[in-house]
């Protein structure tokens, strides 16, 4: 007899059809190379019907994948380095936007930290699904607020007097009015600012210093229950110290969550307080 339980786990998910399978593949941060998807077209139509399904969260499922097939659809895949996927409780494939190695207004390497994470957690056993997701800069292509953890790329800037012509072009691209030029200076509103880094993509003369990186936020869902997460620390500098609120998020999940219980809810019922209290320890615990 099947076990479903293991081949859920492993990727493959039950159709209304009687004994076939959509089969899950692991794409890290929206990442397929040619070999990998030439070799998942070949496997949907050697094994299923000629065709894949793209996913919300950046995933590629191939319908119609026969029971007694499914040993022969690994070995196959194998081949062309594509992994199945996971589902259920446990923490799914990092998804990322295509961040500063591509986009001109990403602010961070999104890629290189999905593959970071995917390596770090992905497949943990949870007592429910946990979601990560990256995106690059304020655009906010990959919805991070929609996940368990959201990461969101920023930037930190520091006026620069030596190097200003006074143009006005930065003030022109904040978005929230937190950068005044008067009386040929430049202020910035620390507590305006949303380290989107516009006023410094757009300075002609780099007259502000960067510090490049990320806004976290937990706790967000969108599915039956739609909630935004919200950040703890406005701003985190390190990528160590990233890791260690990531780490800290999914222990206290892990901790405290019941059955079948997203994060938020978690939050929820044992109480936000805790739950900062527990992330702004991870921060600053050098």
């Amino acid at each position: 007899m099947a076990d479903y339980a293991a081949l859920k786990k492993g990727g493959f998910m039950r159709q209304k059809q009687k004994n076939n399978f959509s089969l899950r593949i692991r794409v890290v941060g929206g990442h397929l190379d040619a070999k990998q998807l030439a070799k998942v077209a070949e496997v949907s139509e050697k094994y299923g019907e000629g065709y894949v399904h793209l996913t919300s969260r950046q995933g590629v499922e191939i319908p119609f994948i026969k029971l007694d097939q499914i040993d022969e659809v690994k070995a196959a895949l194998a081949e062309g380095n594509v992994v199945p996927g996971v589902c259920g409780p446990r923490v799914r494939t990092i998804t990322a936007c295509q961040g500063a190695a591509i986009c001109p207004s990403g602010c961070i390497d999104t890629y290189t930290l999905a593959e970071e994470l995917d390596e770090r957690y992905f497949g943990r056993e949870l007592p429910h699904k946990f979601k990560f997701g990256v995106t690059g800069c304020h655009n906010n292509c990959l919805k991070a607020e929609e996940n368990d953890v959201g990461i969101k790329g920023g930037i930190k800037v520091a006026w620069q007097e030596e190097k200003c012509i006074q143009c006005g072009v930065c003030v022109k691209a904040c978005r929230e009015g937190a950068i005044i030029l008067e009386d040929g200076k430049i202020s910035v509103d620390s507590s305006k600012c949303n380290f989107c880094g516009r006023c410094t993509k757009a300075c002609p003369t780099d007259a502000y210093d960067n510090t490049h990186g990320y806004i976290v936020s937990f706790g967000g869902i969108f599915g039956n229950h739609i909630n935004r997460g919200k950040t703890v620390i406005p701003f985190i500098e390190d990528h160590e110290k990233l890791l260690k609120v990531c780490d800290a998020a999914i222990n206290f999940f892990e901790k405290n969550a019941n059955a079948g219980e997203r994060l938020k809810f978690t939050i929820d019922r044992v109480g936000e307080d805790k739950f900062n209290k527990e992330i702004l320890e991870a921060y600053e615990n050098e």
